[in-house]
């Protein structure tokens, strides 16, 4: 998975478990996209204190998947969307009753997915 896909999904999931200072450090550098000195000056710490932060939620958020896996699940979900999609899609097109048990067999393992 693209690294910047993976860290705004990690911090759409997780992010609301850091603290203040770390969403803000965290948003700063990698989603307005400040340098490390950027936001160093402004939080008036090291620029080596603003990599290392980085590099501590990136752990934190990545423990949080380890343990949760529901970033691994909304993922596996929208796979199952879209196929979903597709099936009805061409069912709508040729009437194809495979599709239909397709349909059903899909929506069904995404439900699980949800216990």
């Amino acid at each position: 998975m693209d690294e910047i896909l993976e860290q705004t999904l990690l911090y759409d999931f997780y992010g609301e478990l850091l603290t203040e200072h770390q969403q803000k450090i965290y948003e700063d550098v990698v989603f307005n996209d400040l340098s490390y000195s950027e936001v160093a000056k402004e939080q008036g710490i090291s620029r080596q204190g603003i990599y290392d932060m980085i590099k501590r939620i990136n752990r934190i958020l990545m423990g949080y998947e380890e343990k949760l896996h529901l970033v691994e699940q909304f993922l596996n979900a929208k796979k199952l969307a879209a196929r979903i999609h597709a099936l009805a899609e061409n069912y709508l097109a040729e009437r194809d009753m495979d599709d239909i048990y397709e349909i059903r067999r899909l929506s069904a393992e995404m439900m699980e997915l949800q216990n």
